[in-house]
């Protein structure tokens, strides 16, 4: 392979990697803009995925993050979301 090939190859992936993030980024903000403006969040309960990824007050805690397990505590989110995750939805 020679140097000016190596150097088109290089490039080529360099487009191909970049075309790839803005094809991401716009994915994300379509989802974003799709999403309802007046959603609104409360506490959804029992869907926290790991230790400490949990919002304040639950039965055995007061403040956030210290939740013991997964399932155990709230996170903020909205009524849609927190239905679609299996949680108990709370209008706080």
């Amino acid at each position: 392979m020679t140097k000016r090939n190596r150097t088109l190859m290089t490039a080529a992936l360099g487009g191909l990697m970049l075309a790839a993030t803005i094809s991401a980024a716009s994915a994300d903000e379509k989802k974003a803009a799709d999403a309802p403006k007046d959603a609104k969040t409360g506490q959804c309960h029992g869907v926290n995925s790991c230790k400490g990824t949990g919002a304040c007050n639950t039965a055995t805690n007061s403040c956030a993050g210290k939740n013991s397990c997964k399932g155990q505590g709230w996170v903020k989110s909205t009524k849609a979301d927190c239905d679609a995750k299996g949680g108990k939805f709370t209008d706080k």
